[in-house]
């Protein structure tokens, strides 16, 4: 916690001293009971809150339904920041089923797999969609746990139903009894749902969906539509693909300038895709080997 936070804790309890001071001045000890609690209260509260705050700042899923829209989250944890994420996450876990799949994830970062994959099931049932999907994830790849495709597709088709973007397109991309491949057309419905809904991963999905031409019509202006929502929200894989489209004028006019401030905005939330494609802006000489393998970029 940091020193700041202490001091606040300082705070109160000065402010609960000074109440039951008062208190045992006028009314005796029914008052000082109440003033114990009123400072009590707050205490526990603000202790249980900071730390929630810190395991959000560093753990927090940028695709995780349950993430305040105040929140950017993070990709991918930071190696520095692990330890601090389990150390929060750990405390916060106990009231917030968020924080428990953050726990997860750190575990996670931090090759703790056996750890990962049991705090994920105790978020799961609670009902977090995210932690739903990193299980269906881990059983279809059986990373951690014996390889089950059945289990993989239960759990993303529950995280689905439930409006997780990412159970939507998982469960469209896995098959299902029999070999029968999950239906796209179904899956796009369901994201457009979940968009309409002002879903950031939503609206990307569904973008992605909607420039491949997978279970509906090719729609590059709607995808970019879907996108530039999304971009508004700081998706970094959105803010990516408006770069992208911005830069190529698909789905609409062609702009540079707004290309390279998408790609600025993704490269600051850490997208190594964004970082590249700036860079191929700024040097756009590419040099290649005898077998065309890309060997440097050129400025000029």
């Amino acid at each position: 916690m940091s020193a700041r936070s202490k001091a606040g804790i300082e705070r109160l309890l000065a402010q609960g001293r000074s109440l039951k001071f008062a208190a045992m001045t006028r009314t005796g000890a029914v008052l000082i009971a109440l003033a114990a609690s009123f400072c009590l209260a707050p205490l526990t509260a603000h202790a249980q809150s900071a730390d929630l705050v810190l395991c959000d700042r560093v753990a927090a899923d940028p695709s995780d339904p349950d993430r305040p829209k105040d929140i950017a989250g993070v990709p991918a944890i930071a190696p520095a920041d692990i330890a601090i994420a389990i150390k929060y996450c750990k405390v916060a876990a106990a009231a917030s089923r968020r924080a428990m799949y953050e726990l997860g994830r750190a575990y996670a970062a931090n090759q703790q797999l056996p750890d990962a994959i049991a705090t994920w099931r105790k978020a799961a049932d609670k009902g977090s969609t995210s932690a739903m999907v990193e299980l269906g994830v881990m059983y279809g790849n059986g990373t951690g746990i014996a390889k089950d495709p059945e289990q993989a597709r239960k759990l993303f088709e529950r995280a689905a139903q439930a409006g997780n973007p990412r159970g939507v397109t998982n469960l469209a991309a896995i098959s299902g009894n029999g070999g029968a491949a999950a239906d796209p057309v179904q899956a796009r419905a369901m994201l457009a749902k979940a968009a309409d809904a002002n879903s950031a991963e939503a609206e990307f999905q569904l973008g992605m969906m909607m420039a491949d031409g997978s279970g509906g019509a090719k729609d590059e202006a709607g995808a970019r539509t879907q996108f530039e929502k999304a971009a508004q929200q700081n998706h970094p894989g959105a803010l990516l693909w408006m770069g992208v489209f911005a830069q190529s004028g698909r789905g609409g006019p062609k702009d540079e300038t707004a290309a390279k401030n998408y790609y600025e905005r993704a490269a600051a939330l850490g997208n190594e895709e964004a970082k590249a494609a700036l860079k191929r802006m700024e040097c756009p000489y590419v040099i290649k080997d005898k077998r065309g393998n890309v060997v440097t970029n050129l400025c000029f």
